[in-house]
Parts: structure tokens; sequence; C-alpha cells
């Protein structure tokens, strides 16, 4: 699995449209995951659906589209819908963190990690049950091993050292590397973790 992360846009909503692109056409994630708290990814995708199909890019919206061109489109028109929709759909890979605690957990194999706008947010209870702990509130990236976890955050994505970080669970490892917002790549590190053979997960 490849998982993408992107830091916080601090108001630059270009600087994240590009990081949010070259995840979806450079990277090639199978999903990525804004670690900001202001709603920005959420903006940039209604725009980003909108430039793609028009005023309405939800799915009632591709319904009225489909109906449309099935009576009245010519083939030129139909193929151009198919292609939209299939980028417009391809958007669904870009998500937000979750309204309330901000959190959400993933696992990559059978490590447990928890994706967080703050880490300050989490308590002792939360920190021991994970192996990979991602958070967004930094303006730098930074990856560190504190005991046998680790806490990695890309930082802002207007830092040109970083901002855009890709997670990859090859069973046996986990690879984290760091991209500018221009798709450079920065760092590559191997997080050694053990691998817990049960795990309990609650929320998220």
């Amino acid at each position: 699995m490849r998982l993408g992360v992107l830091g916080p846009a601090e108001g630059d909503l270009v600087s994240l449209g590009r990081a949010a692109e070259f995840m979806l056409d450079g990277a090639r994630v199978t999903r990525a995951i804004y670690l900001g708290d202001d709603g920005a990814l959420d903006a940039t995708v209604t725009a980003w659906a909108e430039r793609l199909v028009g005023a309405d890019p939800t799915d009632d919206g591709a319904f009225k589209r489909a109906a449309l061109l099935a009576t009245h489109g010519t083939p030129e028109q139909l193929d151009r819908f198919i292609a939209t929709e299939k980028a417009r759909l391809r958007l669904r890979a870009l998500e937000s963190l979750p309204s309330g605690d901000g959190r959400t957990i993933e696992m990559l194999g059978l490590r447990v990690g928890i994706f967080v706008y703050d880490k300050g947010r989490l308590d002792e209870e939360d920190i021991l049950s994970a192996n990979l702990i991602v958070y967004g509130k930094s303006p730098t990236p930074l990856i560190k091993q504190i005991g046998s976890r680790w806490f990695v955050t890309p930082g802002a994505v207007t830092c040109p050292t970083g901002g855009v970080a890709v997670i990859e669970d090859n069973d046996d490892d986990v690879v984290a590397e760091f991209f500018d917002a221009h798709g450079q790549l920065q760092l590559s590190e191997k997080l050694e973790m053990k691998q817990r053979t049960t795990t309990t997960v609650q929320g998220g």
C-alpha cells in the first residue's frame, strides 16, 4: 500500500492543489490524507471537480449529465464524459481528517499508524497503541524515532524542502519518502518497526 500525506496548506491553495495532483499522477498513491484542520483540501477538491465537470460535481450531477447525453449526446461527447467522470472519481482518493477529534487510524500490515493534525491532542494510551504517528502541525518536515515508535510530519506544503510524504508498506518494511510540493524527492528512510501480532483498534 502507498499512502500519501499532505501537510497543512497555510492558506496556499495553489501549492496544495499542486501537491495533491502530484499525489495522484506522480506518486500514484492508493489514498492521500490531508493533515490540516482548515478545510482547505475540501475546497481544493471541489474547485478541481468543478473545473472537470462543471457547476455540479456531485454524483447526482453526474447522473443528470449522463441522462442528457444518453438521449442527445454525440459519440465524442460521450467519450469526453467518461474521461472526465473517471478523473472526478479519482479525486475521492484525496481525504481530509475526520471532523471531531481530527484523527484517523490506519493499518500498515500489522502495524498501527495514527494520523492527526496536532500530536499534542493524543494521550498516552493513543501513543502506546501506535507504531507510527503522522502529524501535520509543523512548519518543516521531520522524521524521528522515539523508543519503538516513529514520529513523522511532512511539514507545511509551503515548505521548500517538504510538504508531501508517501508511506509505503512492503510487508517486511515501511518506507517514508518526503517530497516538496513540486514532486522532487527530498528524503527516503526505512522505518524499522515490529509488527503487532494482535491489535485492537477503537475509534478512527
